[in-house]
């Protein structure tokens, strides 16, 4: 899960949410009469030291619908340990609640582990929500070194929509010396990840406004992964389908690193807010008696049997104003007020170019670190001990760097100077590989220091160059900035005490510093179905999908229309782009094929088959799934260099289930040589439900590789069948050289040839030349 941004502050419902504690402090209910479950401080469990304050829970209006969440310290600070120290005695953590709903009730429980040299009587941990002082945790010593455990109330009327719970420790040990150091390795507190905070949530009732839109469909509070169901009348048709792959890519690109599920459900209604899509002749039942729209239009209505369950009516005369509306929402949404809005009309300024995913690196110039910013003051830190700052870099999959030298980083930083020179220093890693580190040095005592405006005063500022090897570079990449300073925070050598303040350091990474990615070509071997698992590659090629071809079955079963629009979501979230160029067919023509990629869900169409088409390098993938007792896949490659009539497998695979089985398979556009086709194939409904889950799960989702991924209840298992194909271009020069890269001895013949050529022609060149010089008239 990405790190929350702690930055960001969220007021735009405030006066919403106060509202909403008004109407619920006059509602004058008791939270025992709600059907929810309320959490409660179990005696056993608190600390026998601690006092735990009694806090009275927020009333719930009847019929609100309530829900309990634990929200583990492993989410809410995923890296590392969460140590309390004396040089680093302070721990904050995030979390934000949605704008339909309101935290009535809150408990912190806290299992942690404290140093048995800290005095019970003196140490404590302080605990603040949103910096108002919740409680204290006194340190208790009948158990020294053993785990602890307490459940402590949080005050849900200091709980807003973004909030942070601070976690700080005050510690005191049985020092030998007069003087305690505030860096002594006995002042510890270890918090277990397996603490929580445990909320009650009820939801608010919402107005039929799309003035919030994408709220409350999505909430960028909601760290959840995105759960939208797809309605429809009936099976849609190829433009239905394509306005709502369209509409579930743009959700996508909202949710991003979150994730997404889109259910599809054909004429019912959901349980949680959703999406209908509806035409005047179209509609779901309980839409038959809606007004019926002159115009491309999207609306915002309550559930018939639900007030805090919103649908979002995606309505339109005919399938072509399903797809204007959905192209407005995409391109338009933030013009968006009242109930309801209609689209006058979508045009496309500019298209789009390859690889300008706007979630990618720039490949066509160097590019500014503060562009790969996602929240404000990314790239700068300050405390005591600093933690890294992190950068997502995410690069086109087919990006050839076999030949660089390497990525040149000019960086350029700022810090507060240590007083002399020790062992201070910043780390620069990638992808958890230490690439290399510089010194932090002290101010020089003859120099004299100069503040510009633009700077913070006192900040030492230089820049440097670093390297990053090509080999390091993925698909997608973190680039680590690690400032670590030494403490020199001790006692007085005499006997009198000198109080010392810990100094609070600051450091920023210049966002002006540069990255360059340019002059690359790109190049790729294929079938490569991880490039296709986690960047989308090769259909996201184009930022919004314009030569990318579905090919659907004629009647697409809901478990179907799912998958698809999961994939299409993940996508989006991938690229960041909505997939407004995407087309689809279930009959296409020959000529569709012959400029795009392919995306086949069900069996490959004829036009495909490999006893067609010799070039593809798969013979037959055929789905045999259909009979109750057994499921299998067969899976066969092809040698092309036999000069039969009728392929002859090379190696034959059969994988035999009596569960559902799916599979996703790559291979070469017959029409195309720089074209792939991965196909989505299941037994079934089942079997499509668990290609879904795995495509949902970002570990399956990991394991998808090679040219054939089997999918089952087990896990997934990739292989990797028939010859390779190439996407991209590559001069004959750099083509020798990527395929001697491939045959360590040949290159190393062909280099000891090489020299021996060179030496050969310069020693016949010098002796001619001597020849000449020894005997002038011999030319003549």
């Amino acid at each position: 899960m990405k790190k929350m941004k702690s930055e960001v502050m969220f007021t735009g419902v405030a006066k919403r949410r106060w509202l909403g504690i008004v109407l619920l402090s006059l509602a004058g209910t008791t939270y025992g009469q709600t059907t929810g479950t309320p959490l409660t401080v179990d005696a056993d469990v608190q600390n026998s030291a601690a006092v735990v304050p009694q806090v009275e829970p927020r009333p719930i209006v009847p019929g609100a619908p309530v829900r309990n969440d634990s929200l583990s310290f492993k989410t809410l600070a995923p890296e590392g340990s969460l140590v309390l120290s004396g040089l680093q005695s302070a721990a904050q953590m995030t979390f934000t609640v949605r704008s339909d709903e309101v935290v009535s009730q809150a408990a912190l429980n806290l299992n942690y582990t404290v140093s048995p040299a800290l005095l019970p009587l003196l140490s404590h941990i302080k605990v603040y929500l949103n910096d108002e002082l919740m409680g204290v945790v006194p340190v208790n010593q009948d158990s020294p070194g053993k785990k602890g455990t307490i459940s402590l109330p949080l005050d849900a009327r200091y709980i807003s929509d973004f909030n942070r719970i601070r976690l700080e420790l005050v510690g005191h040990y049985l020092s030998k010396e007069s003087c305690e150091t505030s860096a002594h390795s006995s002042i510890w507190v270890d918090i277990s990840k397996s603490s929580s905070v445990a909320l009650t949530y009820q939801g608010l009732e919402v107005n039929n406004d799309l003035s919030g839109f994408p709220e409350p469909f999505y909430d960028s509070r909601d760290f959840r992964p995105l759960n939208l169901p797809m309605i429809f009348s009936s099976t849609p048709d190829n433009e239905q389908q394509k306005a709502a792959a369209i509409l579930a890519s743009w959700f996508g690109v909202k949710a991003q690193w979150r994730g997404q599920s889109f259910p599809v459900l054909y004429n019912q209604l959901p349980e949680s807010n959703g999406v209908v899509f509806a035409t005047n002749d179209w509609r779901p039942d309980f839409l038959k008696d809606y007004p019926k729209v002159d115009a491309p239009a999207v609306e915002m209505i309550s559930h018939p049997t639900n007030p805090y369950i919103k649908l979002l009516l995606v309505l339109g005369r005919d399938n072509k104003d399903l797809l204007t509306a959905v192209q407005g929402i995409a391109q338009g949404e933030p013009l968006f007020r009242g109930q309801s809005v209609t689209i006058d009309s979508v045009k496309q300024l500019l298209p789009r170019q390859p690889y300008d995913a706007p979630n990618w690196v720039r490949t066509d110039r160097s590019v500014r670190l503060t562009e790969l910013t996602s929240y404000a003051e990314q790239l700068s830190v300050s405390g005591g001990s600093l933690p890294p700052i992190d950068l997502d870099m995410k690069l086109p999959p087919d990006l050839f760097l076999l030949r660089s030298q390497g990525i040149a980083l000019n960086l350029k930083y700022r810090y507060t100077p240590p007083p002399y020179v020790d062992d201070s220093r910043l780390n620069v890693s990638l992808n958890n590989r230490f690439l290399q580190a510089f010194p932090l040095k002290p101010y020089e005592s003859n120099k004299q220091q100069v503040l510009h405006i633009p700077l913070i005063q006192g900040l030492s500022s230089t820049g440097e160059e670093v390297m990053i090897p090509a080999f390091q570079l993925d698909g997608n990449n973190k680039l680590r900035f690690d400032f670590d300073f030494v403490s020199n925070i001790g006692a007085s050598s005499t006997d009198v005490c000198r109080i010392m303040t810990p100094v609070k350091h600051e450091a920023v990474i210049d966002g002006d510093s540069t990255i360059d990615f340019s002059g690359y070509r790109h190049y790729l071997a294929m079938p490569a179905l991880k490039t296709f698992a986690q960047s989308g590659f090769p259909f996201s090629r184009m930022a919004d999908l314009s030569e990318t071809l579905v090919v659907m079955p004629e009647k697409p079963t809901a478990e179907q229309l799912t998958l698809l629009f999961n994939v299409l979501g993940q996508m989006g979230a991938t690229i960041g782009y909505p997939a407004l160029g995407i087309e689809l067919s279930n009959k296409p023509e020959a000529k569709q094929y012959e400029d795009k990629d392919l995306l086949v869900l069900n069996s490959i169409p004829q036009d495909l088959d490999a006893n067609n088409k010799p070039e593809i390098l798969i013979e037959q993938v055929k789905s045999q799934l259909n009979s109750p007792e057994k499921n299998s896949l067969e899976l066969r490659t092809v040698d092309f260099n036999k000069p039969s009539s009728e392929p002859t497998p090379q190696t034959h695979a059969v994988v035999s289930s009596d569960g559902a089985i799916g599979a996703i398979t790559g291979f070469q556009s017959p029409y195309n040589e720089q074209r792939s086709v991965v196909a989505l194939m299941a037994s079934g409904d089942s079997g499509y439900q668990l290609l879904d889950e795995a495509w949902r799960d970002n570990g399956k989702r990991a394991a998808i590789a090679g040219s054939v991924s089997i999918v089952r209840n087990s896990g997934v298992n990739s292989i990797r069948v028939g010859d390779t194909y190439y996407v991209g271009y590559l001069p004959w020069w750099d083509k020798l050289w990527f395929k001697l890269s491939e045959h360590p001895v040949w290159l190393a013949v062909f280099a000891v040839f090489s020299v021996i050529l060179v030496a050969l022609m310069l020693w016949r060149g010098l002796r001619a030349v001597s020849r000449r010089r020894l005997n002038p008239g011999e030319d003549k």
